[in-house]
């Protein structure tokens, strides 16, 4: 399993005794069971107060079950789990006062309008009138409704439906967010705006959030460490970068005219190179350093006298990290479900 430091910009602020804060999150042989079926296997994790962490798994694979135990939707069959310092089987009341939750299915009332839905949830939770007000305000870029926050939900979009249930997840200002795929359904515009979103939660409040996703860019994009679940069981653990780094070299995928086999022994010797292959015209070189190798391939090709038609350097992306460790894309499985 790759694991990594804390990361100096979260997770690690000293309390006022000037030791790290107690996790967010943290699960020690989280099981589940239904009947004879094991969803979660002895899962171990620790989220950091104040990181962004990424939950990354096919379908299937313990992901879900995970979350509805953290969130105390459902009992652990053995294993503990402590969110916001309460135990979720044992004091899930506390749990619940302190987190925000916005899972994939909203439960929303299709009779009440979005404000009488935010308004209410405010209330649940002991805010005054004028605290939900004003949480309301700081809300509206978000939700970015209109005139639709006085429609009955019932009329409203799919993608509108899961802003709202977002701006209920965060009336109470939580101290955990859980976001099962926020996204999902979103066209690329009022995604931005939710990545912004989270991204200003967690810079600006020091909110912890706990985040599962079927699009990759958005973990590697958001995440400050990403978690990968198969078969009930945590397989990797670690920043994107390092996961990254953990499945392979880079690639520097070079398409020349010319003699590919002199072009293949110019770059013999070169630092940081582990291996070519020749495809016809093109020429796959590994490296463990792409980008400081792609300038010396780049001169060692046009010594060797074949013409560069074409020189670029792929990095290994979380797509080869999940294909690598659960055999399968994540966005393939999402789309075949």
């Amino acid at each position: 399993m790759v694991t990594t430091a804390p990361h100096p910009s979260v997770g690690s602020q000293p309390v006022p005794d000037g030791t790290a804060p107690p996790p967010a999150v943290l699960t020690k042989g989280l099981e589940r069971r239904f009947g004879d079926v094991v969803a979660v296997a002895g899962v171990d994790l620790e989220v950091r107060t104040g990181e962004i962490y990424g939950f990354l798994g096919p379908n299937g694979a313990g992901k879900s079950t995970t979350i509805r135990m953290l969130c105390t939707l459902l009992t652990p069959s053995a294993g503990t789990a402590v969110v916001a310092g309460h135990d979720v089987a044992t004091d899930p009341d506390a749990v619940r006062l302190r987190i925000g939750v916005a899972l994939q299915d909203a439960a929303l009332d299709p009779k009440q309008t979005g404000r009488e839905l935010l308004r209410l949830q405010g209330r649940l939770y002991g805010l005054r009138s004028r605290e939900i007000d004003a949480r309301l305000e700081s809300l509206s870029d978000l939700v970015d409704i209109g005139d639709a926050m006085d429609r009955f939900i019932g009329t409203y979009s799919g993608g509108m439906r899961r802003r709202l249930d977002l701006a209920a997840a965060l009336i109470h200002n939580p101290e955990v967010l859980f976001l099962d795929e926020p996204t999902s359904g979103l066209d690329p515009e009022s995604r931005s705006a939710v990545w912004e979103e989270v991204r200003r939660l967690n810079t600006a409040l020091g909110m912890t959030i706990f985040l599962t996703t079927q699009y990759l860019e958005e973990a590697d994009v958001l995440a400050d460490r990403v978690g990968i679940i198969a078969r009930g069981r945590i397989v990797a653990e670690g920043t994107p970068d390092e996961l990254k780094r953990a499945v392979g070299t880079d690639l520097i995928i070079a398409r020349i005219a010319g003699d590919a086999g002199a072009a293949r022994k110019a770059l013999d010797g070169i630092d940081g190179i582990v291996g070519v292959e020749v495809h016809g015209d093109e020429l796959t070189v590994s490296a463990t350093a792409g980008p400081a190798a792609l300038s010396p391939v780049a001169v060692a090709l046009a010594q060797c006298g074949v013409v560069v038609e074409e020189l670029t350097l792929r990095r290994p992306t979380l797509d080869d990290v999940f294909l690598e460790l659960t055999g399968g894309r994540l966005q393939e499985r999402e789309e075949a479900a």
